[in-house]
């Protein structure tokens, strides 16, 4: 293959739709034979987009990197799709946990999509004296992130972890990992000057609290934190899902994989 055609091949898969697949998409140092996508993975391909055999689809599985691959077969409910060439190897991406107080259906889908866009790594739903929605679809958040991760061109999917109370959430966080909480009581200051202040590749857990906010109590296990970073998301009262993309910004920028920090995850 020439670089015409090369150039040609990359511009035709950046038009090809994505897919997130459990299956491995490497064996044995080569790729993969045919796989059978899910059944609604199969309809979306063959009755929504009315794709033929041979046309082109991107898949990953956050392992293995990103593949193009052709439709091998269209049969009622299973398409089967053929790994043919890697277009990006895997990389790591940032260590960042997210945790947050469950919201209500519509708001928690936003914010599972934003923050698998904003390269939290892990979400993690956290249960306050506050929180109102203490019941979480774990599967439907999987679903959002998985969906955000195929339309952003992301080669990974963030873990879903299964809600508990704020103290064992707090308790499970490794020594080494800084947690950064955003606190509408905390003074108000640049975020990004507290946030500067953490070395560079250090792993990150990012909470943000429910509408209602801490208690002092909370506030005190939080500070309480033996690697903790209090801070502002300014003078205005933020709505949960919002001060969700407002907080892996900051944090990203000041902290994280926008600054060519190097990744551990």
């Amino acid at each position: 293959m020439n670089a015409t055609d090369a150039s040609n091949a990359r511009n035709r898969d950046r038009r090809a739709p994505r897919l997130f697949v459990a299956q491995p998409l490497v064996r044995d140092g080569r790729p993969a034979p045919a796989l059978t996508l899910e059944p609604q993975q199969s309809h979306y391909l063959a009755n929504v987009l009315r794709l033929q055999e041979g046309a082109r689809v991107l898949l990953f599985n956050g392992v293995d990197g990103e593949w193009s691959a052709s439709v091998s077969a269209l049969r009622r409910g299973a398409v089967t799709v053929t790994p043919q060439e890697q277009t990006r190897p895997q990389s790591r991406g940032p260590d960042l946990h997210y945790l947050f107080a469950p919201l209500k259906h519509a708001r928690l889908d936003y914010m599972a999509q934003k923050a698998t866009e904003m390269g939290a790594s892990r979400l993690v739903p956290v249960i306050t004296e506050r929180t109102e929605a203490r019941r979480v679809n774990l599967d439907r958040m999987l679903a959002n992130a998985i969906e955000a991760a195929e339309q952003c061109g992301l080669l990974a999917v963030p873990e879903i972890a299964a809600g508990e109370r704020l103290p064992a959430a707090l308790a499970r966080l490794e020594p080494e990992r800084v947690l950064i909480f955003c606190d509408e009581e905390a003074p108000a200051g640049n975020p990004l000057e507290t946030l500067a202040a953490i070395p560079r590749g250090t792993p990150l857990a990012v909470l943000v609290g429910p509408e209602g906010g801490f208690t002092d109590a909370e506030r005190r296990l939080l500070a309480g934190m033996p690697k903790a970073a209090r801070i502002s998301l300014g003078p205005r009262i933020l709505r949960a899902d919002t001060a969700a993309v407002a907080a892996l910004a900051v944090t990203q920028a000041a902290a994280g994989d926008w600054t060519g920090a190097p990744a551990q995850r």
